[in-house]
Order: C-alpha cells, then sequence, then structure tokens
C-alpha cells in the first residue's frame, strides 16, 4: 500500500474546476509550483472567459494528456443573439447587429440540428490551433489575416434549455477538437442575427465532472498528493489486462509479453492499459494478433 501510495504522490490527475477570467495555463502554473521541479501539463485548453473541468496530469501523467483529450466532453452556454465577435465570444471586439431580427424558437431549434452528427465546423480565427508553426491568436494580435480550414468534428446533442431575446442557453455534448464559440457564430448565422458566447462552463470530460472538480486556489503541497487520481483514469476508455510483478520487470526492460500467458483475451484488439499489482497503470501496449504478443508503447512503472 505504502509503494502505491508514494507513486500516487508522484504523478497523477487532478480534476480542477478552472476560475472564468483565469487561462488554463495559469492553472498548471499554480500546480507547478506546488510541485516543483516536477512536469505539468493540461488536457484541453479553456479559453480565459470560460470554467469548469480541467484536467491537470503530473509527472508521468502527463505523457497520457493525449488520451484525456480524446475523452467527449460536455459543456453548458449561453449564446447572447444579436451581436458578433472577432473572438467569436464576450472577451473579443463587440459589435451589435443593427435591428436584428429576434427568431422564434422553433426556429432556433431547426437551427441547431444541422450542427449536429459528423460536421465540418471552421474553428474561430482567435484560437490556440498552429499556422505555420505559430499560434492563430498570436498571428491575429499581429494583425495578419488567418485562414483556418473547416475540420471534421462530432457533436453528439445540443439541448435547448432556455431561450429568452437575446439570450439562449445551450447544453452540447461533443467530441475532441469542437468549437462551441464556432457553434455561437453558426447558430447565429443561420438565424441571420448574429451570436457569440457571453458563458461557458465545462462540465465534464469523460468521467471528471464538474460536481467532483477542485478549486486550484485551495490546492497546497500538503493537500494535493490526496487529490491526485490514477493515472489508469486517463485510459479508461481501453480494455485493461493485470499483471504481475514479473511481467511489469519485463516490460521495464522492453520486453513484450506473450498473449498466451493471460485467460481471456478474444476480446483484444490494438491498445491496451497494463495494470500492474499495485492497481496502477503499469504501460499502455499494443495487441499484436498477427505474432500472439503484447508490445509496450509507453511504460509508466517504475522499479
Amino acid at each position: 500500500m505504502a509503494k502505491a501510495e508514494s507513486k500516487r504522490a508522484e504523478s497523477g490527475l487532478l480534476n480542477l474546476n478552472k476560475p472564468g477570467g483565469m487561462t488554463s495555463r495559469d492553472v498548471v502554473n499554480i500546480i507547478s509550483r506546488q510541485r516543483r521541479g516536477m512536469k505539468v501539463g493540461h488536457a484541453g485548453t479553456l479559453d480565459p472567459l470560460a470554467s469548469g473541468v480541467l484536467v491537470v496530469c503530473l509527472g508521468k501523467a502527463t505523457r497520457l494528456i493525449e488520451y484525456v483529450q480524446r475523452m467527449p466532453k460536455t459543456y453548458r452556454t449561453t449564446v447572447r443573439l444579436g451581436a458578433v465577435s472577432n473572438t467569436l465570444d464576450a472577451d473579443g471586439e463587440v459589435v451589435e447587429v443593427e435591428a436584428p431580427r429576434q427568431p422564434s424558437e422553433p426556429e432556433i431549434r431547426a437551427a441547431l440540428v444541422p450542427l449536429i452528427g459528423s460536421v465540418l465546423q471552421k474553428p474561430p480565427e482567435v484560437s490556440a490551433l498552429k499556422v505555420g508553426g505559430k499560434r492563430a491568436y498570436d498571428l491575429v494580435r499581429a494583425g495578419q489575416v488567418v485562414t483556418l480550414e473547416p475540420r471534421l468534428v462530432r457533436i453528439d446533442r445540443i439541448d435547448l434549455l432556455r431561450y429568452e431575446w437575446p439570450r439562449l442557453e445551450l447544453e452540447i455534448a461533443c467530441g475532441s477538437g469542437t468549437y462551441v464559440r464556432s457553434i455561437a457564430r453558426d447558430v447565429g448565422e443561420a438565424l441571420g442575427c448574429g451570436g457569440l458566447v457571453e458563458v461557458l462552463v465545462r462540465t465534464r470530460i469523460g468521467e471528471f465532472r464538474i460536481e467532483e472538480a477542485l478549486d486550484p486556489m485551495t490546492l497546497t503541497p500538503e493537500t494535493l498528493p490526496g487529490a491526485l487520481r490514477s493515472a489508469s483514469e486517463a485510459v479508461s476508455a481501453l480494455p485493461s489486462l493485470a499483471i504481475s510483478e514479473a511481467q511489469v520487470a519485463e516490460l521495464l526492460q522492453g520486453r513484450a509479453l506473450s498473449l498466451a500467458s493471460f485467460s481471456e483475451t478474444a476480446h483484444l484488439a490494438g491498445e491496451v492499459a497494463l495494470i500492474g499489482p499495485d492497481g496502477e497503470l503499469a504501460a499502455i501496449a499494443e495487441v499484436l494478433l498477427e505474432s500472439g504478443s503484447i508490445v509496450p508503447r509507453r511504460v509508466l512503472a517504475t522499479v
């Protein structure tokens, strides 16, 4: 048990509730000051205007950031109709639309339907996407014209929670790479009145929920280790296999494991999470059916 607790103190995941007005990097810096010398990173940027779930990875768990980023996300947003912005939200240069039409609720519901599913979405020009190796928002701030190509994203649902002109409250469930600001722009354009994000809260990333998220400002060097969640939660979508101490030692030497040494492998293909005797994630590996082996791709276990 002491060994497992020690590993958790060294690395893991934090489910944090990012306050509005703070960048995601600001939150990472707060945690870095608590764990000096340790690698810290976040999975899934939230704009300064936005608040809500931000998963921060520490130590070896930073190698799992991309797995958290792939997780489905849920947002609640207030879209202000009758106005537009260069950033597509209320933090930008807001321009009121002259004499905007006021759509009915049925019109709004109809405008939301084409935005659901696997759709091509044009990202905001003011975003962290890279153009020629530079962040798009840096290029825009430098006065350059930025053109971003539409990207295929997955939007599972958009629920209309409340509508009272000029504000529209939505709950959105979507996949990685989706911009809620773009949804606000697109629905505003479809309705012919313009739209921008006024309030944005991320309520869920995978099983990381806002109800359990911690205020980053309240963490201390003493309380932070107890707040860490297992790195295995970053790969909860992967099938898992329990492995022995001897098999952990094999992985540490870069050796593949024999598929025949596991009793239930019929369901396995592609990536798999290997869980050590301590209950912690030992490695992410790839099942190669042709050779009957499980090849380590990312080893997190230590001696």
